[in-house]
């Protein structure tokens, strides 16, 4: 039951308990103390809505930073993660493997904004060995999701 009410709410987390109980066959109080559990239990751990900001008047650049550090003694690159993560302009991060340690990804207003932060606030930090940084021209899927609508093809027919 879980892994299905986690496939539906992936895709669109505005699906009522109602909705899903009927989608799954299950009753709204399963749906509703299965959902409880899951948020209680940290596997659910927020509802974000996905924006196409290049839709909107506001202007956002967003960043994938490669990151080498030099894992802490007994705490890996768990403490590292913790503190670029807790600054504001960083959405998320990830540990990864092959020839960087971690990958930073954050949103600024614009492109000095972005490099403010890394050469102010994540650069400097002690356990960074080096930062890449890669801007984001455009989005053409985001969380399984679609952001570009299918263009028409305006070409006249020619017919033989």
């Amino acid at each position: 039951m879980r892994e299905k009410i986690l496939a539906a709410i992936d895709k669109n987390s505005k699906l009522t308990q109602k909705d899903l109980a009927i989608m799954l066959g299950a009753t709204e109080e399963e749906i509703v103390n299965e959902i409880n559990a899951m948020e209680q239990e940290s596997v659910i751990c927020g509802y974000p809505t996905l924006i196409n900001w290049d839709k909107t008047d506001c202007e956002k650049v967003t960043a994938l930073i490669e990151v080498k550090v030099t894992p802490q003694r007994g705490q890996g690159f768990d403490k590292i993660a913790e503190r670029i993560y807790k600054f504001d302009e960083v959405e998320s991060v990830y540990l990864m493997s092959g020839g960087f340690d971690l990958t930073v990804i954050i949103e600024g207003k614009s492109m000095k904004e972005v490099a403010l932060f890394v050469s102010s606030k994540l650069a400097p930090m002690e356990a960074v060995l080096s930062t890449a940084t890669h801007f984001v021209l455009k989005k053409y899927k985001e969380h399984g999701m679609e952001l570009v609508q299918d263009s028409l093809d305006e070409r006249m027919l020619i017919t033989p």
